[in-house]
């Protein structure tokens, strides 16, 4: 299993300074990835961060964590200046991005605005522009006209360091999920709740990565990451999640969680020791 921190670019950590600093001490301490929350959360009153800033000011200050977030709604994004942006971070960072993609889960981000928050809709656009952004991706022009998206041959510059492309995972519990997890590169599930405590027993994981199993038919690497809590490096729950099947645990560095120099400790005493 790999060891990384999610961090919640929410309250306090919408400080891009916060989130640099928490992303040094995790690459000195043997983290191996930093992913950071995807909302617009100042839509009910909470400050939050651009997540493709903060992960620029990220990479810039690494050498060697991976970088993504957990989870970017692309409903709300228009998929050719995310395709750029991503490809454009995946050149800063020397090819270390990870794109996590949902549907988005908090009504208000899209309503506030005057997007459309019907899940059947956004449902549709989350596979059309996982599509289009493979598409783009693969360096060939891309001519596309379907229900929400047009593309009139374009061919996208720079590309991705990462080829074919960068890896996508799919977030979210539900089966439609899971389907769609299946078709890409991984999956992310939340194990723990605001309160910091854990609630995604283990079997549960397991029978998720079997049903997407059963849907991918068992070709090619596949990733699972999982938000967590832990006490520690020595916690013995990585090994009840790894041998669940979890590739990824993503140790899950909030505001409600416990004070900001408390979570840096956190962070600087490192993931369990390679064995």
């Amino acid at each position: 299993m790999h060891y990384g921190v999610d961090i919640c670019t929410l309250g306090e950590f919408a400080d891009p300074a916060r989130v640099v600093e928490i992303a040094r001490a995790a690459e000195a301490a043997g983290w191996e990835a930093v992913f950071v929350w995807d909302h617009l959360a100042f839509a009910w009153g909470t400050p939050s961060a651009d997540p493709w800033v903060v992960l620029a000011a990220v990479a810039q200050a690494t050498s060697r964590v991976r970088l993504g977030t957990a989870v970017t709604p692309l409903p709300r994004r228009r998929p050719a200046v995310l395709a750029n942006t991503v490809a454009t971070l995946d050149c800063l960072s020397g090819g270390r991005v990870i794109l996590g993609a949902g549907l988005g889960g908090v009504p208000v981000e899209f309503t506030a605005f005057g997007e459309s928050d019907d899940p059947h809709r956004r449902a549709e656009q989350l596979d059309e522009a996982l599509d289009v952004l493979a598409a783009l991706w693969s360096g060939q022009p891309v001519a596309h006209e379907g229900s929400h998206y047009r593309i009139d041959a374009v061919t996208l510059a720079p590309l991705p360091v990462q080829r074919p492309r960068v890896p996508i995972w799919i977030g979210g519990g539900s089966r439609a999920a899971r389907r769609r997890a299946a078709r890409w590169d991984g999956w992310i599930i939340g194990g723990d709740d605001e309160r910091g405590e854990m609630v995604m027993p283990p079997e549960k994981i397991t029978a998720g990565i079997d049903d997407i199993r059963q849907n991918r038919g068992g070709s090619g690497l596949f990733d699972v990451a999982m938000t967590g809590v832990s006490t520690g490096p020595h916690d013995p729950a990585f090994e009840r999640y790894a041998e669940a099947g979890v590739t990824w645990w993503l140790e899950h560095i909030h505001g409600q969680r416990d004070s900001s120099s408390k979570l840096l400790a956190h962070v600087n005493a490192g993931p369990p020791e390679p064995r």
